[in-house]
């Protein structure tokens, strides 16, 4: 193994919430008076931090969301949560694969802690991540495609950069990663392969990313 830390990007990557999400976030969007598909907001949304979205609309609309878009929003991804998320398919024997090599992994997110943790509780997934394996965008500030997070992960789990890998299935995560002076591999199973070109590797399915890190 010639990574000394794996960090994983959650939804899409360990948790299958993206359709979720998107699905959600675009049916609320266009309830407020914002009409968004469900390809929209793949493409402009997918990978961001809440205030992104906010800033977007802004920027595109010169009308804020309201204050309370956020509970909302959440409020409805969690109870689709309980109803609808697994695992993403093969990713438990990843880390089950880096549990027996002795990698150091945790997970860097743009999602909320609350969001994380219902994410990981729903699928079982809360085993493999303990309190300090789990980072998310509100402990910096700044969301993808900020380097800000996944810094900061490397730095609590005392990695320096160069020696990190992050694996991610958007462009804005690619992007931080990038920027974060990290390697990088793109999960293609929801994104295009050229979205993701900034990547080192590219990879469709869990089998192939445990075949990657050998």
């Amino acid at each position: 193994m010639r990574y000394d830390l794996i960090l994983f990007d959650n939804d899409g990557v360990l948790v299958d919430s993206e359709p979720i999400s998107n699905r959600l976030l675009a049916a609320y969007l266009t309830e407020l008076g914002h009409p968004t598909s469900y390809e929209d907001s793949i493409r402009d949304y997918m990978g961001s931090a809440m205030h992104r979205i906010h800033e977007l609309v802004l920027e595109r609309t010169g009308r804020r969301l309201p204050e309370d878009f956020d509970d909302v929003f959440h409020a409805r991804v969690f109870a689709a949560f309980e109803r609808e998320l697994r695992a993403v398919v093969g990713v438990e024997g990843v880390l089950e694969k880096l549990a027996a090599d002795r990698v150091p992994y945790c997970v860097a997110s743009s999602g909320s802690h609350e969001r994380i943790r219902v994410g990981h509780r729903t699928t079982g997934l809360d085993r493999w991540f303990e309190e300090g394996r789990v980072f998310s965008s509100q402990d910096v500030g700044r969301g993808k495609p900020a380097p800000d997070l996944f810094l900061y992960a490397a730095e609590r789990m005392g990695v320096a950069p160069e020696r990190c890998l992050v694996v991610e299935d958007s462009p804005l995560g690619v992007q931080a990663a990038v920027a974060a002076g990290m390697d990088v591999y793109g999960f293609t199973a929801m994104t295009p392969a050229e979205r993701l070109a900034g990547a080192n590797q590219l990879f469709a399915t869990m089998g192939e990313l445990a075949d990657l890190l050998v």
